[in-house]
């Protein structure tokens, strides 16, 4: 390991997984931290160390009374300004330096396998960089969530999706698509409710229920996994909480009364 100077390009690497990780996980012992470590050989004490510093400038911190490092250096403010309210940029230029770090294609790291062979190009790079993105919110929902669906808690990650509360589609790319606070942790049965508006979560992260759904009262499956968690308050994360805008948009748009 070296004591020198930490680049634009590292530092860019430690404010992409500082946003990956709820705070209380970030230390040198956590794994992805020595992972990182380990690419930037660094000290895992050293990569926590850097990713606490942007914990100063978190709002989301600071509104818990939680308070990162002190000391920091300029690059730390310059990449918290650059890239803190644009997450598609920064998943983009992460995914851009890790690739010449280690020499292996990002797109060899996603799952493709449900696309058919595309030819080098735009397209793929497109298709490659949505998916991209999507791993990227999926990773920090179920980090966030430690990986249990927020309404019930089921923790089976392979029936857990991670689900937009602003649709995706009409979501801003920039600010909002890869946005965690425009997320929650739902297993499959209720992200589809989510989706279709059968389901909501209001201002005061309790779960909100269709009428409609009550001409299928008679059904025990219905009563038992929709109609019966009505009133009842999401599990919420440490961080990323949900942003009241984002379930205002969801009650108002989306959920059907």
């Amino acid at each position: 390991m070296v004591n020198r100077n930490w680049t634009r390009e590292e530092t860019i690497l430690a404010f992409s997984l500082y946003c990956q990780t709820p705070f209380g996980r970030i230390h040198s012992n956590n794994p992805q931290v020595r992972l990182l470590a380990s690419k930037l050989d660094r000290t895992p004490s050293a990569v926590s160390m850097k990713m606490c510093n942007f914990g100063r400038f978190d709002p989301a911190l600071k509104s818990r009374n939680v308070s990162g490092l002190c000391n920091g250096s300029k690059i730390d403010q310059i990449i918290w300004d650059e890239f803190s309210h644009d997450n598609e940029s920064l998943i983009f230029e992460a995914a851009k330096i890790q690739e010449a770090l280690t020499g292996t294609p990002i797109s060899e790291e996603i799952d493709l396998s449900d696309l058919p062979d595309l030819p080098e190009g735009d397209e793929k790079e497109r298709i490659v960089f949505a998916r991209v993105n999507q791993h990227f919110f999926r990773k920090v929902l179920l980090s966030s969530y430690d990986s249990k669906c927020c309404i019930t808690g089921l923790n089976v990650p392979e029936l857990l999706v991670a689900s937009h509360i602003k649709p995706w589609q009409v979501s801003d790319s920039k600010t909002e698509r890869t946005k965690p606070s425009n997320g929650l942790l739902l297993n499959a049965l209720h992200d589809k409710a989510f989706d279709r508006g059968y389901i909501s979560v209001d201002t005061n992260y309790r779960i909100m229920v269709s009428s409609k759904l009550a001409e299928y009262n008679s059904s025990d499956i219905c009563r038992d996994w929709l109609l019966s968690f009505k009133g009842k308050q999401i599990f919420l994360p440490d961080r990323f909480v949900p942003e009241q805008r984002f379930l205002e948009y969801h009650n108002d748009v989306v959920f059907i009364r």
